[in-house]
Order: structure tokens, then C-alpha cells, then sequence
């Protein structure tokens, strides 16, 4: 699915003058699902650190003192009771919301445009250098960069990872199947922990790079439209 693309013209007298060009990047399912499954996460992390606070340790393989006593303030939901309400709503929000974004990029054909493949390996160090080592800026030729290709493609599969994981400690009996792919009950919680955490560092990369991208890639995610994009 290509980009739908316009140039934006300023009337100068009788003439007329290209001043800029627009290109629609993002559908509308694509934009309200990114929003919805960001309150969704910020929902779910801070209940899920809640319900972590109740029992901050991992089980019998690994040492039962306290792994970390995240602070009440941080956390949502007041209690274990209530931040597992919080929690189980947030869920299914979170999973709605994936289907939908996951069944439209595959029908759509969007999915193009952030799928990582084997063409994009070669172009991930260039962009390690360029944002991380001052390297130049290599030609962009999409709407996404190889690096930043990469990253969203993971994160789909660190999000089916939550899921997964979710269900095997949500429901170990009924999912018993699952909890021993994972290695047990246990396992499954310390994995739908880390599984968190790195999807918690994407979020962080992601800021960083709307950040250095500037003002028109957050606009982008609102309008569905790029002015001046760099390919």
C-alpha cells in the first residue's frame, strides 16, 4: 500500500507556487489504535507493578527476598485487589486493540511500510552511527528507516510475548499448556516481567525519535498526514 501524497501550493498573485509537500503516512485505524494501546500500556504497567508489589519476588528458583520494592506512588490501583480490576479491564483493551491494528496492516498491506526483512539489515549500522556515533544521515527512501524498522517490528512480537505470557499467569490451570512451554508458573511471571520492561525501553527509543525527528512526526500520528518528509 503506497502513500497517498499531495504538494502544498501558496497563490502568488496569478502564479502558483509549490511551497511544501504532504504525504498521508498513517490511516485512521493505524492512529487510533496507537493511542488507545498507549493509555492501555501506561494502564497495565502501573497495575502490573502494583500487583508485582504484593509478591516482589519470582519464586522458588529464584531467590525469594524482594527483587525490587517499587514505590506505592508509581503504581496504580491502591491495592492488590484493585489493580487486578485495573488490570484484567486494561487487557482486553490492550488485546482488542492489537487484533485490530495486526488484522488491518495484514489485509491492508500497510504492514510494508514497518515490516523488518532482510533488505533492511544492511541499512541498521548506518543508522546505529548516525544517531548514536554523529555519523551522516543516510538517504531515507520510506517512511520508516531500517533501525526504526527493527524496532517496530519487535515490538509487536514483544506485545504477543505480553499476551502470551498475561494468559499463562492469569490463568495457569486452564493454560497449563502454555505455563509449560515457558517452564512453569513461575517462569512465566519473571518472562511477562522482562517482557515489560523491554517493551517500556521501546517506549523510551520511540520518544527519543519522534524527538529527533521533530514536530511533524508527532503531528503525523494525530493528522495521519507528513508535511515535508524526508523521503
Amino acid at each position: 500500500m503506497g502513500s497517498t501524497a499531495i504538494e502544498i501550493v501558496r497563490q502568488n498573485g496569478e502564479e502558483t507556487e509549490v511551497v511544501g509537500r504532504a504525504v498521508y503516512e498513517h490511516p485512521l485505524v493505524v492512529r487510533l489504535c496507537h493511542w488507545v494501546n498507549a493509555i492501555a500500556l501506561f494502564v497495565l504497567v502501573g497495575s502490573g507493578l502494583q500487583i508485582f508489589r504484593a509478591f516482589p519476588s519470582f519464586g522458588a528458583k529464584i531467590p525469594q527476598t524482594d527483587l525490587l520494592h517499587w514505590p506505592k506512588a508509581f503504581a496504580i490501583g491502591g491495592w492488590l485487589g484493585g489493580a487486578l480490576q485495573w488490570h484484567l479491564t486494561f487487557m482486553w483493551i490492550y488485546l482488542a486493540t492489537g487484533l485490530v491494528y495486526l488484522g488491518y496492516q495484514l489485509f491492508s498491506g500497510n504492514y510494508r511500510q514497518v515490516l523488518f526483512t532482510h533488505r533492511d539489515v544492511r541499512g541498521v549500522w548506518p543508522m546505529v552511527k548516525h544517531y548514536f556515533f554523529f555519523g551522516p544521515k543516510p538517504v531515507q527512501h520510506e517512511a520508516y528507516n531500517p533501525l526504526q524498522k527493527h524496532a517496530y517490528t519487535s515490538v509487536i512480537i514483544l506485545g504477543v510475548l505480553s499476551v502470551l505470557t498475561g494468559f499463562a499467569v492469569w490463568k495457569p490451570v486452564q493454560f497449563s499448556w502454555l505455563a509449560w512451554v515457558m517452564g512453569g508458573f513461575h517462569w512465566a511471571r519473571l518472562l511477562h516481567f522482562l517482557v515489560m520492561w523491554a517493551i517500556l525501553a521501546f517506549v523510551f527509543g520511540h520518544l527519543v525519535m519522534v524527538l529527533l525527528h521533530g514536530w511533524n512526526n508527532f503531528v503525523s500520528m494525530l493528522t495521519g498526514w507528513k508535511k515535508d518528509p524526508e523521503y
